[in-house]
Formats: C-alpha cells, sequence, structure tokens
C-alpha cells in the first residue's frame, strides 16, 4: 500500500474525478482505464455506500499509479475513517476547521470547499493545500479570475458544473486544477460496463489539456 500523495501525478493531469455512489464493482475498472488514460487523480466521497471499502481496495491496487482521495469530508469522523482507509488527499465541501488543522498537522493535501473570496481566505489560512471553489457552476471561470485578483497566492480548485467543454476555461483563468463529477462517470456507460468506451472519454480528456498546455504562453 502507498499512503504517500504524489504532486508529480498532480501537476502532470490536474483533474480530481469525483466518484459517488458508484457502484463498488466498477471501481476497480475505473480505475484501470483512469491510469490507462493519462488521468492521475481520484476522490471516492464519504457519503457513498462502501466509500472505505472502496478506498482501501483503490489505494492497495493503484496506489502508486494515481492519487486516491475521500471527498464529502465534513466532519473529524469522516477524517479519521477516511485517513485509516488509507486516502492519500482529503476534500470537503466546506471550511471545517478542525478537518482542515488536522491535515495540516498530518501534512495530508487538503482541498477544502469555499464561495466567496472570504471564505477562500480563511480556508487558505488554516492551513488548506488548495481551495476547492464549490459549487462553481454557476460562477464561471470568470469568477475564478476575478478571485485570484487579490488572492493569486492561493491554489483554487473549482468543482461543480465542469465538463469537457469549459474545463480549459477554468484552468486558463488561473485555476490549479478542477474536480469533475458524473461528466467522468457516465451513467450510460457505467450501466453497460463497456470500458473501452469510458477510457475513450478519459481520452478526450487528457488530449484537451496537453493541447491546450502545448497552446498557453508561459
Amino acid at each position: 500500500m502507498n499512503n504517500k500523495f504524489s504532486w508529480e501525478l498532480f501537476n502532470r493531469m490536474p483533474i480530481i474525478g469525483i466518484m459517488r455512489n458508484i457502484r463498488p464493482e466498477y471501481t476497480e475498472n475505473i480505475a484501470h482505464v483512469y491510469h490507462q488514460s493519462g488521468l492521475t487523480c481520484l476522490e471516492v466521497t464519504m457519503n457513498s455506500a462502501g466509500a472505505e471499502d472502496t478506498i482501501s481496495s483503490l489505494v492497495n491496487t493503484h496506489g502508486d499509479k494515481l492519487n486516491i482521495g475521500a471527498g464529502t469530508v465534513c466532519t473529524i469522523n469522516d477524517l479519521e475513517k477516511a485517513l485509516n482507509a488509507g486516502a492519500q488527499f482529503i476534500v470537503t465541501p466546506i471550511v471545517n476547521e478542525d478537518v482542515i488543522s488536522a491535515c495540516a498537522t498530518q501534512k495530508i493535501p487538503v482541498f477544502p470547499g469555499a464561495y466567496t473570496p472570504t471564505e477562500v481566505y480563511k480556508a487558505w489560512s488554516l492551513g488548506a493545500t488548495m481551495v476547492k471553489v464549490f459549487p462553481a457552476t454557476t460562477l464561471g471561470p470568470g469568477y475564478i479570475r476575478e478571485v485570484l485578483g487579490p488572492l493569486n497566492h492561493i491554489g483554487l480548485v473549482p468543482t461543480g458544473g465542469i465538463n469537457l467543454e469549459n474545463f480549459t476555461s477554468y484552468l486558463a483563468a488561473g485555476a490549479k486544477a478542477v474536480g469533475i463529477g458524473s461528466h467522468l462517470f457516465p451513467k450510460n456507460i457505467l450501466e453497460t460496463e463497456d470500458w473501452d468506451k469510458l477510457q475513450e472519454v478519459y481520452t478526450l480528456y487528457t488530449e484537451k489539456y496537453n493541447s491546450f498546455m502545448s497552446t498557453k504562453v508561459v
């Protein structure tokens, strides 16, 4: 088991796939094609059935190839369960001071959820590694750009409403990464267990990201 978060993997492909209520029997195949396509970070939400077992299993099988994290960590109890399962990073939908501080003390990467500039700054000041801007659906890339005007030292990870069509727009606005949920785990593909088709979906994301980076002005 590898419990170490890899920044090399994260920076290579800064897309966090959020698995919420995915059937446990699908997750190993998902992780395999996820890795094969070049994606590097998977988050299992703690309010999913069997979340702890899923995290533990994925860390055992893919912890050296993928960053496996726990999401929807709202309490210290959630955090303890996630870390005991082997989670390599922590994501929250809220600013919970105890959770952020505990992660900072243990040097566990933590991406707490915030919405306003005040919440973003508070999360960062408590020790957040980066701050998840959630929900980003109605805010758009312009909001990220505006917040980074005065808070350009804070890494932002917009989540919610992010998809293939718009994720590079958030990165172009200055986001350090994006969180993507249902668009990376289409129900119709999972229910038919068409893993080749799923890998095609993932490859579209990696190809678009690589194309974006190739044209980005440094």
